[in-house]
């Protein structure tokens, strides 16, 4: 990680421990601040930076060309709700039962695991997180119960204009339903976002901004959709002026940052949750095959980038495979955070390898498990089971073939051997699914050998 000798000054000067807790001191202003947008459902392909022609993205594609680039970033899961608790735990979601969505009331992102909002805030941060929350309905698992300060959003996946299951923190933790005609989540979303960080811009600050766009129902306003007049299908015209709108409020945040002056202290990552769920929305994977809760690339590759100016090289296309889960780690070292082993992460901090100081890929093997559907990655080799496939295992080169259009398992039966013991091994290590709602097409379909325990 590259420190200015004046950031290097301030640290020396202003950094002050308490001896009893080991929480620095509020106003301390060396820390970076911390900033994640998480996308819903929006598919590989569909900003400027990842080759859409069709819809202008430049506030997204700003953070592309002003920092790094992941050509293979991946998420841990294909679906909303476990997509999050890897992200915002640095662990593998199915680690601790959370393979489908949280059912309601009924359950959400376990108790017992520490969220990066809990980290940060014992490390001195303002933490707030406006969006959709997908991790639980429950008093216990909302986010003022899980490291965040402030939330403003909805609890699930609702409509745009007039939500339901809304929650402001600041007027009551009660369920409600917006009934302001006007309002849009999207721009309402980065409204108070600007607010917020006007509100804490002398402490150090983590805002985690998970959009519901692109997720269905498609909706925007007029002012939006009348960005795309030449686009005649209905569909793909509602998921346009949804992704601009987007991009208007990435913007919005990021202006409000710059005013500040607090851009070149700001560690900024943009993550979708998922890959886009084509036929429902439109939303296009760039030539992957798969989509959403598919084990294919087209499920758990997605955009994935990340600014930290003076830090991060400007401009930079990073190859290697990455994950959502290297999000926590790389944070919590940015904000001057202890990582042991007993933290339990499958995560790794980026930093030496953005800087070059690591060679070597972050991840030389990657898995997924969702319900009957599962993967491994090892260095370039994948072995997939997935929707859509035709029910074996199948195996890809995804240097030489990143469409998965060719399947190599018939002429490399070791590889398949090999790649399939250590995804047994990893995936025995795993918890059973907890009281979650499993999707329809997954029900009375999980062929996974039996798991032990794991916490």
């Amino acid at each position: 990680m590259f420190i200015r000798s004046s950031q290097a000054f301030g640290i020396a000067v202003t950094i002050v421990w308490s001896c009893i807790s080991g929480i620095v001191v509020a106003g301390d202003k060396t820390k970076p601040n911390l900033l994640i947008f998480y996308s819903d459902d929006q598919g590989w392909g569909e900003t400027g930076c990842y080759g859409n022609k069709e819809i202008p993205t430049p506030n997204i594609d700003s953070l592309a060309s002003n920092g790094v680039r992941f050509t293979q970033g991946y998420v841990a899961a294909t679906y909303c709700s476990p997509s999050r608790a890897g992200l915002l735990t640095g662990r593998y979601p199915t680690r601790f039962g959370h393979e489908y969505n949280a059912v309601a009331n009924q359950s959400g992102l376990r108790l017992d695991q520490v969220t990066l909002a809990n980290r940060l805030k014992d490390l001195g941060y303002a933490t707030c997180c406006v969006g959709k929350w997908h991790l639980g309905n429950g008093m216990e698992y909302r986010p003022t119960k899980r490291g965040f300060d402030e939330f403003y959003g909805t609890l699930a996946n609702t409509p745009f204009f007039q939500p339901k299951n809304f929650v402001d923190s600041r007027i009551s933790d009660a369920v409600r339903e917006v009934s302001d005609p006007n309002f849009y989540t999207t721009d309402a979303y980065a409204e108070r976002s600007v607010d917020w960080l006007e509100k804490n811009r002398d402490k150090p600050w983590f805002l985690y901004l998970p959009f519901n766009a692109q997720h269905a129902p498609l909706q925007a306003p007029q002012k939006y959709l009348d960005r795309f007049p030449d686009i005649a299908d209905e569909k793909r015209r509602l998921f346009a002026a949804m992704l601009s709108a987007q991009d208007d409020a990435v913007g919005r945040v990021l202006g409000k940052i710059r005013d500040i002056g607090q851009e070149e202290n700001t560690l900024i990552f943009y993550i979708a949750d998922n890959g886009g769920p084509t036929q429902s929305t439109t939303s296009k994977n760039g030539g992957l095959r798969g989509f959403k809760m598919t084990t294919y690339e087209g499920g758990p590759r997605v955009p994935f980038l990340s600014q930290w100016k003076g830090h991060w090289p400007a401009g930079m296309v990073y190859e290697s495979p990455v994950f959502n889960l290297d999000v926590f780690p790389t944070m919590v070292n940015a904000a001057g955070g202890k990582l042991s082993d007993s933290d339990r992460l499958d995560g790794v901090d980026l930093a030496p390898y953005l800087t070059g100081a690591n060679k070597s890929r972050p991840h030389e093997t990657m898995y997924w498990r969702f319900g009957e559907q599962w993967a491994v990655r090892h260095g370039d080799l994948k072995l997939v089971m997935s929707r859509g496939g035709s029910g074996k295992p199948e195996l890809y080169d995804l240097a030489a073939d990143f469409s998965e259009s060719k399947d190599l398992a018939s002429s490399r039966p070791e590889d398949v051997t090999k790649l399939k013991a250590m995804w047994d091994k990893w995936s025995a290590e795993q918890a059973p699914p907890s009281a979650i709602d499993v999707p329809q097409n997954q029900r009375n379909r999980n062929n996974a050998p039996p798991r032990k325990k794991a916490g």
